[in-house]
């Protein structure tokens, strides 16, 4: 028997259009049940796919604490996440919730 050989998949590889961008972000929105966290690493991935450094640039963020706002692991403030939406092309709507 063979051994089955694993790669890590990366979702920033697979995120090549802004539509796509978008439609990966609202399905994040739809799965974090309330763990901005979860937001700010999918905005992270995002930015990553467009290139972190030109995405800093244009959110007026260093690169470093770019990194670190999307790492996933602390939930960065709404300022933050304004500016990186605004930066990724990105807009924030709302809608009335049913349920």
């Amino acid at each position: 028997m063979s051994k089955t050989k694993t790669t890590i998949y990366d979702v920033a590889e697979h995120l090549r259009t802004p539509e796509e961008m978008a439609a990966y972000l609202e399905a994040c929105f739809e799965e974090a049940n309330g763990d901005a966290a979860f937001i700010a690493k999918a905005l992270g991935d995002i930015a990553r796919a467009k290139g972190m450094a030109q995405v800093a640039r244009d959110a007026g963020l260093s690169r470093e604490s770019l990194y670190k706002a999307l790492s996933g692991e602390r939930s960065p403030g709404f300022d933050t996440i304004l500016k990186v939406m605004d930066a990724l092309g990105l807009k924030l709507h709302a809608e009335v919730s049913h349920g």
